[in-house]
């Protein structure tokens, strides 16, 4: 299997706005993202669908994305944090966090434009408070 963009976000070859990471998952910002704070969440283990994960693997990623979303919540204003998982775009499991403050901002067909500084500004503020949890 080719590595995915994913993987090579995970083995460092490609640079991202990584939000969290553990042995096992990690969350960074989606670089075309709906809303600003939009964040991915994946296991670091390509594995093209998400109901493809051992049950094991997939709950440990749910487990993550709550504690990642909490802290993007806290982060960024929102009413609440959307999720969604398509997985057409990438073939590697992925959960997608988005802050929302109406359903347009789930329209995956509305990217939003962020310079380098607004990215590491909100990753900075969504990390902070996920160390403080």
């Amino acid at each position: 299997m080719e590595p995915s963009i994913f993987t090579k976000i995970v083995k460092g070859e490609i640079p991202a706005y990584k939000i969290a990471e553990d042995d096992r998952y990690l969350a960074f910002l989606d670089v075309f993202p709906t809303t600003k704070g939009h964040t991915l969440v994946i296991p670091k283990q390509q594995i093209d669908y998400l109901f493809d994960l051992d049950d094991e693997l997939y709950l440990g990623l749910m487990a993550f994305a709550k504690k990642v979303a909490a802290a993007v919540e806290k982060a960024v204003p929102c009413k609440r944090i959307g999720v969604a998982v398509v997985g057409l775009e990438v073939p590697h499991a992925h959960v997608h966090l988005i802050p929302l403050n109406k359903m347009a901002d789930m329209n995956f067909a509305n990217k939003q434009k962020f310079s380098k500084e607004e990215f590491e500004e909100v990753a900075e503020k969504i990390r902070k408070e996920y160390e403080a949890a």
